[in-house]
């Protein structure tokens, strides 16, 4: 830790190839936990309905089964994992199927090192800069899950929300318990509140319950004043990116877009540079 805090450019070139090696796991994650998920789901609903049970082959875990072929299921070799370099190696193409590799492999690793990187040049190698990084793995993880299935997990959501509210309870950032609390109650209550209105006026669902939750996690780590910038920006980000989406998929206004990824860039942007950005606001008006 002292040779990483002595020499800022090592610390920020090993929080990239920490980020690279972690945005790998982080593919495992948003591709295996969902169906793990349903499998589980489908599972309890037949013992609460008392039906008889299904022997339906369980989904890969997460850690134990090796990444394989999606195609043809033959084992990867350890040079087909190496994160950015294997998928430029193999120019996008599985070498057992010759299919095309899904783009999300090493966007997601060059997203998470990249986002790591930064992480650690605004917080340095700190309790606070690895803080940074659980809550940035978090927020990468569920949105590509989201954008994926537009499931926001409770087993991703309930750890970001409990840690962070642990983060604040030890002091380890600028948030004290109370703000975060205070956060976290504000930030489910307020989509809490759209969510309902919403379907009131028109019958329809706007969003589903684990965008509350995520705004809630987002507060415990953000604290009561930073809700508000996250839900203008999300906003904004959902406008933004959102419509161009739709445009390049040819597709309607109708059709659904999940919230959850828009939120986790809000919120990821305000835990990160929230200071700066609120010193820039109230800049002009400070004599």
């Amino acid at each position: 830790m002292d040779v990483l805090t002595a020499s800022p450019a090592l610390a920020i070139g090993g929080a990239l190839v920490l980020g690279l090696l972690v945005g790998s796991f982080l593919n495992v994650v948003i591709l295996r936990l969902p169906p793990r998920l349903e499998w589980q789901w489908r599972r309890d609903c037949r013992e609460m309905l008392e039906l008889p049970a299904v022997d339906e082959p369980q989904p890969p875990d997460l850690v134990f089964r090796r990444s394989h072929d999606p195609a043809t299921g033959a084992p990867l070799a350890w040079w087909e994992n190496i994160p950015l370099l294997s998928w430029a190696l193999l120019r996008g193409r599985s070498r057992h199927s010759g299919e095309r590799i899904s783009l999300q492999y090493p966007a997601v690793e060059l997203l998470t090192g990249v986002l790591f990187a930064v992480c650690v040049w605004q917080f340095g190698a700190t309790v606070q800069g690895l803080a940074a990084l659980v809550f940035t793995a978090l927020l990468v993880a569920m949105s590509g899950i989201d954008l994926r299935t537009t499931l926001l997990p409770d087993q991703l959501t309930y750890p970001l929300l409990w840690l962070g509210l642990l983060a604040a309870a030890f002091g380890v950032y600028g948030v004290t318990p109370t703000q975060a609390i205070l956060g976290a109650t504000i930030g489910y209550l307020a989509l809490w509140s759209v969510y309902w209105g919403f379907k009131l006026l028109t019958g329809k669902e706007g969003m589903g319950y684990g965008d509350f939750k995520l705004l809630a996690a987002l507060g415990a780590w953000c604290g009561a004043i930073g809700i508000l910038p996250i839900v203008l920006l999300s906003a904004v980000a959902g406008a933004v990116i959102g419509s161009a989406w739709l445009a390049i998929k040819g597709r309607d206004r109708a059709t659904p877009i999940p919230f959850g990824p828009y939120l986790a860039i809000a919120g990821w942007v305000q835990f990160v540079f929230g200071d700066r950005i609120l010193a820039a606001y109230f800049a002009p008006f400070v004599t």
